[in-house]
């Protein structure tokens, strides 16, 4: 890394924005390239899986592995490669539009730093319901991803929340390995597509509840039931379950980027297709932050090993120009 002269702003070849196993990998991989790469963790260092007690579908760990010591091991082999790993929150970006031109960050809203390339790992953050009891068995039984945490329910009573096809899918995938499936439905209609609800309500072990919210989340230390409540009649009754799922979307960490790369309407990164290209030149996105569909550790893994080798041929790519023009 070099400092500017003319503010002694640092100047590097490769910064990651955000931490969890795409970042992780990402930097891995730049550091193999010697690319140097600077990461930001961002607020959640280690990302969603800090909050997951076991992960049992990543390859390679034949016993499952707890989502902080996955983490930690990440950090430590991205470090073992030259990764400097900092503890910090970027809170503003300058995306330069030239190819070869510097991308600028802010950190904490006071150190900037400039960077040749930038790789987005900024990741999405599911949305609960707010209520005081789910948030305190969040890893106790309260999950937002059904296809990570179904199979430890399997056999096992659940109930999952949401009404949008993604809701629809997880519910029919629980049926699957679950004895049971409460689905609770805010509205009187579900907003998943016919396909969708067609599934729903062909599937014999769901049993579909609308115009119903959560009260309560029962139990001390993991669930072990849930009070319902009808929102139009104000009826209560309480399920035993050992499970729930709260699907009801979630939010892209993309605020700081709006305005200057393009986004869906939701807010995820828009890449091009087989690659983790924005639309700006040398500034790559992987992982959740860039995939609403599949939001798994080991595909955010993959696109970060894509963003790694997508900015380093970009690199080698400019540095050529530079040679041609010189």
């Amino acid at each position: 890394m070099i400092m500017s002269e003319e503010n002694k702003t640092e100047r590097i070849k490769c910064l990651i924005i955000g931490s969890g196993p795409a970042g992780y990998t990402a930097a891995i991989y730049a550091a193999r390239a010697d690319l140097k790469p600077i990461m930001y963790t961002g607020m959640e260092p280690g990302g969603q899986l800090t909050t997951t007690t076991e992960v049992d579908n990543f390859p390679g760990y034949p016993e499952g592995i707890d989502g902080p010591t996955m983490m930690v091991q990440l950090q430590q082999q991205a470090e073992r490669f030259g990764t400097e790993v900092r503890i910090g929150m970027v809170t503003e970006v300058q995306l330069s539009k030239e190819v070869g031109g510097i991308h600028k960050a802010c950190v904490d809203n006071k150190t900037w730093v400039e960077a040749e390339t930038v790789i987005i790992s900024t990741g999405a953050t599911a949305k609960y319901l707010g209520i005081p009891s789910e948030q305190r068995l969040r890893g106790g039984g309260v999950s937002a991803c059904a296809v990570c945490d179904g199979f430890f329910y399997k056999g096992q009573d659940v109930a999952i929340v949401g009404g949008g096809d993604t809701a629809a899918e997880e519910a029919t995938y629980l049926a699957n390995i679950c004895n049971k499936v409460t689905m609770l439905v805010r509205k009187d209609e579900m907003r998943a597509s016919k396909a969708m609800q067609h599934r729903v309500t062909s599937t014999k072990n769901i049993d579909l509840r609308y115009n119903t919210e959560i009260d309560e989340v029962l139990g001390e230390q993991v669930v072990d039931g849930l009070r319902m409540v009808n929102n139009q009649t104000q009826e209560k009754e309480e399920i035993a379950i050992t499970g729930l799922f709260i699907a009801i979307g979630h939010k892209p960490n993309t605020d700081i980027f709006k305005g200057q790369l393009e986004m869906d309407e939701t807010g995820y990164l828009i890449t091009e297709p087989k690659t983790t290209k924005t639309n700006l030149p040398g500034v790559f996105a992987s992982g959740d932050v860039q995939d609403k569909d599949y939001r798994q550790a080991v595909t955010a893994a993959g696109t970060g090993c894509m963003a790694a080798l997508d900015a380093e041929r970009y690199l080698a790519t400019v540095e050529s120009e530079e040679e041609v023009t010189a």
